[in-house]
């Protein structure tokens, strides 16, 4: 008696299983019969470093979502070739164009030079350049020390943050064995307006070179550092601090002042 139910619920299930499988088949298959159209992009074949100009050997592709473009990307390798690449690339990483130097520039620093950016030099020594171990791609802060209109004390701010180093004295590319050197030239880029407040701040006052670390690009909000709040350093113009105490006696002087022509002296007796 039992059996005899099984039999028909048996065979309706796997009639059910049946078309389930015949209708998800039907759609894998049209979807394998219209796949995503897709687009070739340009990757890096291998790494390649800042300055290096590009090769036919140094390029690969990549199969990408026609329905995802990325801006300013390349699909034929002539439009890559022989262009310097302003940053550096890794393996299998999309070049952009603003990755590259425009077509035709001549080698040296003006191949690192981004659209829209400045390279400004600024004088350095051994303490103001982190005693040499700045170095071509180098992240750092510029900072100034100088005397403001509105307070006569001496005030030190960070004019600009997260600024590329580019070149080190005539060097655009670091020293392989890592070794530091000296020099008075630090090359650095900025936008306009940031090359225009550096220029500023660095003839008001003595420019310094704060080193970041490399993974390091976040903006902070920094308070101009005042002499005054120093400890045990007194602002301009202000009383010497005296322990408390007995009060200093008071001492007087006798100025007494000879002239002779065109000589004159002066003579303090206490």
């Amino acid at each position: 008696m039992n059996s005899r139910r099984l039999i028909p619920a048996f065979l309706g299930a796997l009639a059910i299983s049946a078309c389930c499988t015949l209708l998800l088949g039907r759609k894998i298959a049209r979807r394998n019969t219209n796949p995503e159209p897709e687009v070739r992009y340009i990757t890096a074949a291998k790494s390649i470093a800042v300055g290096e100009v590009v090769k036919a050997e140094d390029l690969d592709y990549i199969d990408w979502p026609a329905s995802r473009p990325v801006n300013g990307t390349f699909a034929k390798p002539n439009a890559v070739t022989g262009r310097l690449a302003v940053f550096p690339l890794e393996k299998g990483q999309l070049i952009l164009s603003s990755y590259l130097a425009a077509p035709g520039s001549a080698t040296g620093l003006t191949t690192r030079i981004p659209d829209g950016m400045r390279a400004i030099a600024l004088k350095s020594d051994e303490v103001v350049g982190v005693a040499g171990f700045l170095a071509p791609g180098s992240h750092v802060d510029v900072l100034a020390t100088y005397h403001s209109n509105q307070s006569p004390e001496t005030i030190t701010s960070t004019v600009l943050q997260d600024a590329l180093v580019v070149a080190v004295g005539q060097k655009i590319e670091p020293d392989p064995d890592g070794k530091p050197a000296t020099v008075d030239v630090v090359t650095i880029l900025a936008k306009p307006d940031d090359a225009e407040k550096v220029v500023l701040a660095s003839s008001q006052g003595a420019i310094h070179f704060v080193l970041r670390n490399g993974g390091d690009h976040a903006a902070t909000s920094n308070t101009p550092a005042q002499l005054a709040q120093l400890g045990g350093v007194a602002a301009p113009g202000a009383a010497p601090a005296h322990k408390t105490g007995a009060p200093l006696p008071k001492t007087r002087h006798y100025v007494v002042e000879t002239v002779l022509g065109d000589k004159q002296s002066s003579v303090i007796f206490n």
